[in-house]
This record gives C-alpha cells, sequence and structure tokens, in this order.
C-alpha cells in the first residue's frame, strides 16, 4: 500500500466512525446541530410578575428561575436559533390599570433589553395592560415603535371578554393598520367562575376551549374581516379548532369567503399539537405556510428537540415542508430575523 493509498483509506474510516454519531443530531435537533429553527411560542417572566402571578395561585414553577442564559442552552439542544419570548396567562392586570401599565412596561423593557443583550437570538410580543385598551394602546405604540418589538402578546380572553369583543375594536383598529402580528396564548376564563375545576382541568381542558372561544369570536363578530392586515397566530394548533371546523363552517354568513377560508388565513404554532393524534387533523385543515414553530418552553413541558422529533415522527412532511414550519414560515412573518 502506498502512501495515498493508506491516507485516503484512514480518511474513509474517519468519515464513517463521524457519520453515524452526527445524523441523529440533524435529524433531531440535538446538541451539535445547527441553529436554524424558530421557536414563536416560548415564555419569560419577571421577579414582579412571578411573585404576584404566584400570590394569585398560578402554578407555573418552571418559570421560577427563568434567565437567558438557560433558554440559551435549551435552544442548543434543540437547534434552535432564535426564540420569541412572551409572556403567559394570567397576563399583567390584576385589578389596577396604573399597576398593570406599569408592569407591562417593566416586562416589555427587560425583554428589549434580553433581544438587544443576545443578537439574533431573541424577539418578543409585547404584552399589554388589557383588559385596559386605552392603556393597550400608548404600551403597543411604545413596544412596537421605541422597543421595536416583533409583535404583540395577548390572551384569549380578559374579564370574560373574547377578542372580537367591540371592547377591543380601537385596539385592533390600531394593529390593523400597522399590519402587526398578534400571538394569542390561552387563558382560563371558567378558572374565576367554576371553583371545582381542577388544575388539571384547567390546563388541559379549558386552555384548549378558550382559544377555540377566541378565534370563534373573531368570526362571528366579524372582526377577522375587518381587521384582515393582523396576522394572528394561535398557540397550540388553534385548540379544538382542527377538530371541529364543520360547527364552525357557518358561524358567520357575512363572510365573504367563508368561515373555512378566515380559519385557514390564520397562523397556528406547533406547542402540544405534535403528537400522532394530534397532527393528522392539525395537518390536514392547516396549510403548510401557516404552521409555525413553537414549544411553550419552559412551560408544558415542551422542548424544541421534542417538537421537532414529533414533527418528523408524527407529521409525515416533506423535508422543504420541515424547512418551512421550523423557519421560513417565521421569517414570512417576522423579516426583522432575516438579518
Amino acid at each position: 500500500m502506498n502512501r495515498r493509498q493508506f491516507l485516503t483509506g484512514c480518511a474513509a474510516l474517519g468519515t464513517a466512525a463521524v457519520l453515524p454519531q452526527l445524523r441523529p443530531a440533524a435529524q433531531t435537533g440535538a446538541a451539535g446541530s445547527r441553529m436554524f429553527r424558530i421557536d414563536t411560542h416560548s415564555h419569560f417572566t419577571t421577579p414582579a410578575l412571578y411573585k404576584l402571578s404566584t400570590a394569585r395561585g398560578v402554578n407555573q414553577a418552571a418559570l421560577a428561575d427563568w434567565t437567558p442564559a438557560k433558554m440559551l442552552q435549551q435552544m442548543e439542544e434543540g437547534g434552535v436559533a432564535t426564540s420569541i419570548i412572551s409572556i403567559s396567562d394570567p397576563g399583567v392586570h390584576f385589578g389596577d390599570n396604573n399597576a398593570a401599565r406599569a408592569l407591562a412596561r417593566d416586562c416589555n423593557e427587560y425583554a428589549a433589553t434580553v433581544v438587544r443583550d443576545h443578537p439574533g437570538r431573541f424577539g418578543f410580543f409585547a404584552v399589554l395592560p388589557l383588559p385596559d385598551v386605552e392603556g393597550a394602546l400608548r404600551e403597543a405604540v411604545y413596544a412596537l415603535d421605541t422597543l421595536k418589538a416583533d409583535g404583540i402578546g395577548v390572551l384569549s380572553s380578559y374579564e370574560g371578554k373574547y377578542l372580537g369583543n367591540p371592547h377591543y375594536s380601537t385596539l385592533l383598529e390600531e394593529l390593523n393598520r400597522r399590519k402587526a402580528v398578534i400571538y394569542c396564548h390561552p387563558y382560563c376564563a371558567a378558572c374565576g367562575a367554576q371553583t371545582e375545576l381542577t388544575d388539571a382541568q384547567n390546563r388541559g381542558v379549558e386552555f384548549v376551549f378558550d382559544t377555540t372561544r377566541t378565534i370563534l369570536s373573531i368570526l362571528q363578530t366579524g372582526a377577522s374581516a375587518r381587521f384582515s392586515d393582523i396576522r394572528f397566530i394561535w398557540s397550540h394548533g388553534g385548540g379544538t379548532v382542527p377538530f371541529i371546523t364543520s360547527r364552525l363552517a357557518n358561524v358567520n354568513q357575512k363572510l365573504l369567503k367563508g368561515a373555512l377560508a378566515e380559519l385557514q388565513r390564520f397562523y397556528y404554532d406547533t406547542a402540544q399539537a405534535f403528537n400522532p393524534y394530534t397532527m393528522p387533523s392539525f395537518k390536514k385543515f392547516v396549510p403548510i405556510d401557516r404552521i409555525v414553530f413553537g414549544t411553550d418552553y419552559p412551560l408544558g413541558g415542551g422542548s424544541a428537540a421534542a417538537v421537532a422529533k414529533g414533527l418528523r415522527d408524527n407529521g409525515g412532511f416533506t423535508d422543504a415542508e420541515l424547512r418551512a414550519i421550523e423557519r421560513d414560515n417565521a421569517l414570512g412573518l417576522l423579516p426583522r430575523l432575516r438579518t
């Protein structure tokens, strides 16, 4: 064997030894894979908000020690280039408008600092002091214009009013004028009224139903058509919407293209919707270009690696479709991330 043959043989052996380790990483998004995913559904908190939420019985222990460093570690393990962070339930309004405005500003300033301190790795959806619409309008303008938020984060309902309620029309008009992205996280509206509900019922049932109720609200009132330039992202695959489309088809006869066309114009994230039972209906109902990658991290037991694996195992997507879901669709919504 001459020298060239010997070196070629060594190179081949080295490649064979390395490739079996690299393939699983690339397929599952594990550590060592290239960072490319965009997670549109991940959460943060601040000490003040966490203390207020906990005092009111909200159990979100996974947020207790949230830090950007811990978030970045999870992102590395799941191949996530950028996470769009937002405030989860119960929001920032605890009965006092002025206090809610101050708390919303504190949360948004903190999120903007995280984005600034980690270029390219984070974005944020600004929280608003709803149901205080006047305060929400001011905070939305400040967050979008000054803090450069990527969009607005809202809950599915506030004090029993869903997003199609005329109470929110002024806010929606302004966000429609701006062609803003509105990311919606569920809130358990029934939790305060039905004291016999367990935490498992709240999180397991009422959350997904509340997303469905608020989607129905904007269809039924015609808000989806009036404010058609808003890009809505619905959490958790749209609640129960993909399973009850036949019941929603005729909720508003005045929608020119019909309710189903309106529903398929919205965006839906994959958080908790990537399992083998949900995915078939979700995929059949939602167009590929309207699905965005979302994890719900650190809540809901989601991680980017688990969601990526679920999409591959249960979705039957092509490589091009997965690329759209995991990155390209979000870039269309949030072009700032292209840079």
